[in-house]
């Protein structure tokens, strides 16, 4: 002001300007003893000596620019109440009113910070979106045509580099600089409609370090094609260069230009040259904010997509596709409802019903089964009922004795075989039994191994990720490989409330870094997202499209209407690289057609979630990168860490502990607090954090120990963890945790649960109780409990009291002797990869006492022992046959026996490793021949199957 009235506009009174434009105010807000009232009244006295001086020009007065990142932000609410003000001196005569402010927003009133790097000044771009957004206006003031404002190209800046690089990490190619394509980059993406393919660097399983995007394939006919070529770069989209994930900025572009006019720029560099190029895409629409419920454009895709995939589904390669994407095609095809693709499904549902491969049958069952299913509750179809009961029955006897499947069906026994229990294939075999059920499979057997499946699962309900098989609750990610979406809508078929809420708020909450990874892939993770995300409503699956679902999905789609799986952040294809992924997002775009069960034919138990509830679950998974969830929350205050530490996700709360633990910046006095919340989530969580203490928290030791006789088993167990994680301090609960240890099953725990984890937080060798020492514990009290333990289903638990024989003298054992024969003879039921810990340490104990019945039980476990890594352990349980002396002669005839079946006789295992270990044993039997000594044996002369 002080300018202008003293000579600052002296200068335009020759030019005699037709218009001036006054954008101001921003900085006053700074000086917070002002109200917002003193900067609009210093604004008038503005626009009054402007007229003053100028009084032939018109006046054209912009609000004050938005700042800060979000529409809660202090200085952009108080902004905003001085340009209330500020309308109010526009007369549309001497002035004018022209609010451009949108342009540096996005649809959710965030600030874009590539515009306004400092959330208040402009950048050159800045400038120039300011510019083109005014020409329209000025030149209706000026009498003339709008002018093409030149956008200036904006100034590359090198790659970003990772801080540090693992053993197979690469540093970040510079193409710009002339760095050729990694060798190690056998995998690209689909860059949406576009039809072509790219590469992008990524590092732990993410692509944030990306700022350029190396094409590799272009599509003929397509809208790349004439524009773009192998071996360019694509440096930007929409106008502005990547500065953050490249994927996220073009799908967000993708997005953004069929929304409008199809219009996407792109920033090309060939041949060190840069320039602006532009694609033309189909105009689609937008995605509604409940897509794809009451979204045009997701009917749009759902359309043509299908429309494309009966195409494809017709050609005669078409039959060799691998039987999961096939029978999820299957599915996206059901999912339309419409009757003109029901013969090419009738086909297909023949095709299904005869299949009887049985490598890998579990994996297949389960897909093929749904479909079946679906397809005979869809069309009425009942033709193809006598195959889908044939794989029901298969599957249900096949069914493994604690209601889980592996990679293969469970053996006489009712084991499961190689790597044991596998939850990605159990979970939609026992969805698809539940459906062939309700399509007229009603066989017993079929209704008793749902039952098992149900209680096997229950067990997960509010405490985590369904995990890999038998194991804990998974809480690195509110989903894993798609399984919480799997058993959303298992619950939700079975009735199960409780269960269906928990998980479909686990897969609302699944995005990004979480959904975008996998176990050897993420097909299955994308599979299962939208079928698990839409048993909360519409505002679930609308929240979680804006959130990821919209760009990802848009990126996924090629130009001619296809989805082939992009697979996660990595340079190596994954396992699916060569599936179709098009079922998968037709029974996503399908869910407003409510065609089948699996995409909502029968409302869904829970309540449909508000729209407030639904963006607070999806914001419980933001953060998230790749491999590195726990860094989500390094900077936040304490306060922020607390709120999340009581958190309805204990995916949120242990991420909070961690950070907590880590920085010690929570007093141990304010978590004890939270133990006397009438909350179960404040107490789990203060469990969490206050086990991350050590000593420091020795405080905590009473109200914890109080805790151990919770009602709820999962605070129990956390109670008990947080016991372990305080150590030496705790040491006085050892009783009361080794009561619990003894107690086993019960109705409320029918498989001890409660066991396995109280084993773990007495005898682990990382931090368990009494894992150094067993100096001042009641001996009968740990003796009950190792004897219970041996009877646990699980495997790993029984190996945790190994280490115990060690420690203890044979008098000491005496007592559970029988049980530590039992549980050499009778393998555990589940948890195969670790059962035999607790039989070699069984059979070691009788090789150190010379036990006479450990001759015979180490010759048949040389044979009967688990297969994986076996020729390592063969030689291992050789040894053990020393002790004995020439007495071990009695058994050369088994051993011989086992050297002509490790030669001639094993299956699945590789040859190889069969004959390391046959030639282990030849050697033995050697050994054993030439020895004359015979030591004095002990005998125990148990009765077979007592204790």
């Amino acid at each position: 002001l002080w300018h202008f009235q003293n000579g600052g506009l002296d200068g335009m009174k020759d030019h005699n300007p037709k218009l001036v434009v006054v954008m101001i105010g921003t900085n006053n807000r700074g000086e917070p003893e002002k109200k917002g009232k003193d900067t609009a009244y210093g604004v008038l006295a503005l626009l009054k000596e402007i007229h003053a001086k100028l009084p032939e020009s018109k006046i054209l007065l912009m609000p004050i620019f938005p700042r800060g990142d979000t529409p809660q932000d202090k200085g952009r609410v108080r902004n905003e109440a001085i340009n209330k003000i500020l309308k109010t001196y526009v007369d549309n005569k001497t002035v004018n009113w022209l609010d451009i402010s949108d342009v540096f927003l996005d649809e959710n009133g965030i600030l874009d910070r590539s515009l306004m790097p400092d959330g208040l000044h402009p950048n050159l771009e800045g400038y120039w979106v300011w510019a083109k957004a005014m020409e329209s206006t000025i030149a209706k003031f000026l009498g003339d045509e709008p002018k093409v404002v030149e956008k200036p190209l904006p100034k590359p800046k090198p790659v970003p580099q990772p801080e540090r690089l693992g053993k197979w990490d690469i540093p970040n190619p510079d193409f710009l600089k002339g760095d050729p394509l990694p060798e190690i980059a056998k995998k690209g993406w689909n860059l949406g409609s576009i039809g072509a393919r790219g590469w992008m660097y990524n590092i732990r399983m993410h692509t944030t370090y990306a700022r350029q995007i190396y094409i590799t394939e272009v599509a003929a006919g397509s809208p790349s094609a004439g524009l773009l070529q192998k071996g360019d770069v694509v440096l930007g989209v929409a106008g502005r260069l990547f500065k953050q994930d490249p994927r996220f900025e073009l799908g967000k572009a993708l997005t953004s230009a069929e929304t409008t006019d199809g219009n996407l720029s792109l920033f090309r560099s060939r041949d060190g040259v840069m320039e602006e190029i532009t694609l033309k895409l189909p105009v689609l629409g937008s995605y509604s904010s409940t897509a794809p419920y009451d979204c045009r454009k997701s009917e749009a895709i759902l359309t043509k997509t299908a429309e494309a995939l009966a195409l494809r589904m017709q050609q005669d390669r078409y039959e060799k596709t691998n039987a999961i994407p096939r029978s999820l095609n299957a599915l996206g095809l059901l999912a339309t409802g419409e009757k003109k693709y029901h013969p090419l499904l009738k086909r297909e549902a023949e095709w299904a019903a005869a299949y009887d491969n049985m490598g890998f049958a579990t994996w297949y069952f389960g897909y093929i089964t749904t479909f079946l299913s679906e397809y005979i509750l869809a069309t009425g179809d009942d033709s193809v009922l006598p195959g889908l009961r044939r794989m029901a029955l298969l599957a249900a006897k096949g069914q493994s004795a604690v209601g889980t499947w592996g990679h293969k069906f469970a053996d006489a026994e009712g084991r499961l075989p190689g790597y044991g229990m596998m939850n990605s294939p159990g979970a939609v075999l026992s969805l698809g039994m539940v459906l062939a059920r309700e399509a007229g499979v009603d066989d017993p057997e079929v209704a008793e191994a749902i039952a098992r499946s149900h209680t096997f699962f229950q067990f997960y309900i509010d405490k985590g990720a369904i995990p890999y098989g038998d194991h804990k609750p998974n809480t690195f990610g509110h989903e894993d490989n798609g399984k919480n979406g799997m058993v959303a809508v298992l619950f939700d078929q079975l009735g199960n409330k409780k269960g269906a809420r928990f998980f479909t708020r686990m897969s609302t909450a699944s995005h990004y870094g979480e959904r975008d990874q996998g176990h050897t892939g993420n097909f299955f993770n994308l599979t299962w997202a939208m079928p698990g995300v839409s048993r909360g409503g519409p505002n679930a699956t609308g929240a979680w499209m804006q959130e990821f679902g919209s760009w990802y999905f848009d990126l996924a789609r090629t130009w001619d209407w296809r989805f082939p799986h992009q697979g996660p952040a990595q340079n190596k294809k994954d396992s699916y690289a060569k599936w179709d992924a098009t079922g998968i997002y037709l029974i996503a775009y399908a869910l407003p057609r409510k065609a089948i069960r699996l995409t909502g034919k029968r409302p869904s138990i829970i309540d449909p979630l508000d729209m407030e509830m639904a963006r607070s679950i999806v914001a419980d998974g933001r953060g998230v990168l790749g491999h590195e969830p726990y860094t989500a929350y390094d900077d936040l205050s304490p306060d922020k860490l607390l709120e999340r530490l009581i958190n309805w996700s204990p995916v949120v709360r242990e991420r909070a502990a961690v950070v907590i633990g880590k920085k010690k910046n929570v007093t141990v006095e304010q978590l004890i607090g939270l133990l006397d919340s009438p909350s179960l989530e404040s107490k789990l969580g203060a469990c969490e954090a206050l086990g991350r203490y050590g000593k420091a928290a020795a405080t905590a030791v009473p109200k914890l120990r109080r805790l151990l006789k919770s009602e709820t088993m999962w605070l129990r167990i956390h109670a008990a963890k947080a016991l372990a994680g305080i150590g030496e301090p705790a040491m006085e609960v050892v009783p009361d945790l080794l009561r619990m240890l003894a107690k086993g099953p019960t109705a409320d725990d029918p498989r001890a649960m409660e066991q396995r984890f109280i084993a773990s937080v007495l005898f682990s060798k990382r931090g368990g109780l009494l894992s150094h020492s067993l100096e001042g514990v009641d001996s009968k009290l740990l003796l009950e409990a190792i004897r219970a333990g041996l009877r646990n289903q699980d495997g790993r638990t029984r190996g945790a009291f190994g280490p115990v024989y060690e420690r203890l003298s044979l008098e000491e054992l005496r007592p559970i002797l029988p049980a530590i024969h039992q549980a050499i003879i009778q393998k555990a039921p589940s948890g195969v990869m670790f059962d035999g810990q607790i039989q070699t340490a069984g059979l070691a104990l009788y090789s150190k006492y010379r036990i006479s019945e450990g001759i015979e039980l180490i010759a048949d476990y040389i044979v009967t022992q688990k297969k994986h890594s076996s020729q390592t352990h063969t030689p291992k349980l050789l040894e053990m046959l020393k002790p004995y002396g020439a007495h071990a002669q009695r058994v050369i005839p088994q051993l011989e026996n086992a050297v002509d079946y490790f030669e001639s006789r094993e299956e699945d295992f590789p040859k190889w490793a069969s004959e390391v270990k046959a030639k282990a044993v030849r050697k033995a039997i050697a050994e054993i021949k030439a020895r004359t000594d015979k030591p004095k044996l002990l005998k125990l002369n148990l009765q077979p199957g007592k204790e």
